[in-house]
């Protein structure tokens, strides 16, 4: 039977995805016989346009797109052709109009979010985003939780996949929406674990490949998040996201000079988008370039005037000041209601320091508190629950635990341990023993945790037997000796010098010591501690990257900190001597004297360099990594006195431990 016209043009259409030149030719002849066919014509546009030819397929498209203006895969061949020939806005406004006519024409929506985020556009960006996966849904049983998540209303996108995964659990589309909602509410760790379910049902979808490494990311695996990039970009090396998240890795691991490096490879191929100018900013500042990340920083508020997390960034140099117009800039943005959250809580932590600067405390103040607000009222915080953690921890780790698991774990003395709360002098330890000739600063490595993460596997956070801190006591010697050489050799990634040893400065490892003891035993551990009142309060005015939720209400940081000292108390007892305490101010008032008994505890001879830390020229990626490069100052011993009338919150919470802070 001959090919009807009809089946002719499907077969070019198929044809066109990996065999584009073979489809051109196919449909020369179909065009032979029906010259005027909008189907044929499109198909001849759309290879030409895959061959490079543009020119020759707006000559085709753009007749057609006038003679069927409602046709939405014309406009959406004639946005790609024309984008591509350099007319943006013409590409720009083709691709609008085809998602207005198709909605779920999904690959136009992908076609306009990759070409705004070139521009910039990153709410546009975002929006095009959100409606690709929604128009990527073409199940009709998964619609309703496709526009769930199209609106952020995850929660109820979660409810509807669960009761449809009940019935249906092998169902890939659902698994990959799924693990779309967890992800977008930052559960790294149940996200990877679809992502893996959904690649083993469909191996070839790159877009999951991606979101595998981003939950990844999300839980500070790098490692394993970058093994997965390195595959995307073999296949694909101009991909922005995979490049963008990679240099974000890369940070992670410490290799701040291929970061700097890849970061300049995506500002010079999108000068346009402010984000990437501004982790450009980022990464500069790591490696000590700060005129240069200064630079980037201004220059991204000059691409994205409203951006918060470029004034905070400026801010966060600690160094920084903001001329007139910057600061009426920033009141101006701080008033404004439409403002995105993300924004207004930036822009109120960055004029509270600017304020500060000045000597307008209260007002300072103000603004710190309104910052620390909008972040409280998103993050979820229970205070209750590190209360009984601490207790929890004390019950299990007691002297008789560690007598019955003497000799346990790896033997190795490598690591040294800085824990306390942020903002307590942690940076200042790390920078001292990285200028140590046998010493190598890493950064807060995120092992210890995840070991612990991944013993408990109780993602609600209850206790019980399968839960941590408990259960480390069910671990074998040999599991304990095994996990104390996986922790190595997780961080042997961060350990670029070879030194024979090296600092993981994580704060709140506080809570995982006897993790540490039981696997480690032979690490050092470091109590870098400073003046409860003066923590809290330079913990409250600094917005973290991430995690610190209890440090946005001054009654929560109080308890915070008074928990620690207790369970610290804890350990001093059980373990007696197995931590060494740094008190920040001893420090600053007698630096060699605490220099000394610091390299002594951990088994280093004395070195001068130690004394002249800020003239290491290490990448340091924490808040402090400013002061840390100069020599120790006094200044902010008493900072926290000048905002002493409104952090009775503060006072009260701390209780005794205002009094039996230095142990």
């Amino acid at each position: 039977m001959a090919e009807t016209l009809a089946q002719a043009i499907e077969r070019a259409a198929v044809l066109l995805g990996e065999r584009p030149a073979q489809a051109a030719h196919d449909i020369e002849v179909i065009l032979s016989r029906a010259p005027g066919d909008p189907r044929a014509l499109l198909i001849a546009a759309s290879a030409k346009r895959r061959l490079g030819d543009h020119t020759g397929a707006l000559a085709i498209l753009q007749p057609l797109a006038r003679a069927y203006p409602n046709a939405a895969r014309t406009q959406y061949e004639l946005g790609l052709a024309s984008a591509a020939r350099g007319d943006v806005g013409i590409g720009l406004a083709a691709l609008r109009r085809a998602v207005t006519i198709n909605p779920d024409l999904a690959e136009a929506w992908g076609a306009l979010g990759d070409i705004l985020f070139e521009q910039g556009d990153i709410e546009g960006t975002a929006l095009a985003v959100k409606a690709h996966i929604r128009a990527g849904v073409t199940d009709p049983a998964l619609r309703d939780a496709a526009q769930a998540v199209f609106e952020e209303r995850f929660a109820d996108a979660e409810d509807m996949l669960r009761t449809h995964l009940h019935r249906r659990p092998d169902h890939a589309p659902a698994i990959r929406l799924m693990a779309l909602v967890l992800g977008r509410q930052n559960r790294g760790f149940e996200a990877e674990r679809l992502w893996r379910i959904y690649l083993k049902l469909e191996p070839q979808d790159p877009g999951a490949r991606f979101e595998l490494a981003a939950a990844l990311f999300r839980q500070q695996k790098a490692r394993e998040a970058m093994e997965v990039l390195y595959e995307i970009l073999a296949g694909a090396p101009s991909d922005a996201p995979a490049r963008n998240l990679l240099a974000a890795c890369l940070g992670m691991v410490g290799d701040d000079a291929r970061g700097v490096e890849l970061n300049a490879g995506l500002v010079a191929d999108f000068p346009k988008h402010p984000t990437i100018r501004l982790m450009y900013g980022h990464a500069l500042r790591a490696v000590g370039r700060r005129a240069e990340a200064v630079a980037a920083y201004k220059e991204t508020l000059a691409m994205a005037p409203t951006m918060g997390a470029a004034y905070w960034a400026l801010a966060n140099m600690k160094i920084e000041t903001f001329s007139t117009e910057e600061e009426a800039a920033m009141d101006a943005l701080a008033a404004r209601a439409d403002l995105p959250s993300e924004d207004r809580l930036h822009i109120h932590f960055a004029r509270g320091k600017a304020l500060e600067d000045q000597g307008d405390y209260a007002d300072s103040f103000r603004h710190y508190a309104a910052g620390a607000a909008i972040w409280r009222a998103s993050t979820p915080y229970d205070p209750q629950y590190n209360t009984d953690l601490a207790e929890r921890i004390k019950t299990l780790f007691t002297r008789d635990f560690f007598e019955r698991r003497r000799g346990w774990g790896a033997s190795a003395i490598d690591p040294i341990f800085v824990v306390g709360l942020p903002r307590s002098g942690s940076t200042l330890v790390e920078q001292i023993l990285a200028s140590h000739s046998q010493v190598e600063g890493t950064m807060e490595l995120p092992y210890i945790g995840l070991i612990a993460l991944e013993l408990g596997d109780n993602q609600d956070g209850r206790p019980g037997d399968a839960a941590f801190p408990e259960s480390v006591g069910r671990l074998t010697a040999d599991r304990a000796a095994a996990l104390g050489l996986r922790y190595l050799a997780d961080a042997k990634i961060n350990r670029a010098l070879g030194r024979p040893r090296f600092v993981d400065k994580m704060p709140n490892n506080f809570h995982s010591l006897g993790l540490i003891q039981t696997i480690l035993p032979n690490a050092r551990i470091i109590d870098a501690r400073r003046h409860p009142m003066a923590t809290g309060f330079a913990a409250f005015k600094q917005h973290f990257a991430q995690g610190q939720a209890f440090s946005y209400d001054l009654t929560d940081l109080g308890r915070f900190y008074r928990d620690y000292v207790d369970l610290m108390a804890h350990f001093d007892e059980v373990l007696p001597g197995r931590a060494h305490r740094v008190i920040y101010e001893d420090m600053v008032e007698d630096t060699e004297t605490q220099i000394r008994a610091l390299l002594d505890y951990c088994g280093l001879p004395f070195e001068e360099s130690c004394l002249r830390f800020w003239q290491n020229e290490r990448s340091v990626r924490t808040v402090s990594s400013e002061q840390v490069r100069r020599p120790i100052f006094r200044d902010g011993l008493d900072q926290w006195r000048n905002y002493e009338p409104w952090l009775g919150p503060l006072r009260e919470a701390l209780g005794p431990a205002l009094e039996t802070w230095r142990g």
